[in-house]
């Protein structure tokens, strides 16, 4: 997991941290969802799940005049950081038209 503030982009997954600013995170989301029909936050610790929710009511809001809307699916997730397992939150994240 990256200690960035802004969050790492691979094709279509978005790593999140505590640190990670919601709206950067819900810019960066809306752009994914915009090209694709679907994205992937993931995210560990209460803190960085906090802000990945809060960044996809965000990207809702940002993808409202593009005729927009997302929904997410949450599942537990096993990711490596720093030679350890831990458990995360994958929100899978599904374009729908209003």
């Amino acid at each position: 997991m990256t200690s960035a503030e802004t969050p790492l982009v691979t094709p279509g997954t978005l790593k999140v941290s505590a640190k990670s600013n919601p709206n950067a995170v819900a810019g960066a989301l809306a752009a994914v969802i915009r090209e694709r029909e679907t994205a992937e936050i993931q995210a560990v610790g209460a803190g960085a799940i906090n802000q990945a929710v809060k960044a996809v009511a965000i990207a809702r809001s940002y993808l409202k005049d593009s005729g927009l809307d997302v929904v997410c699916i949450p599942a537990f997730i096993t990711v490596e950081i720093h030679d350890h397992e831990r458990t995360g939150i994958s929100l899978a994240v599904e374009r729908r038209r209003h």
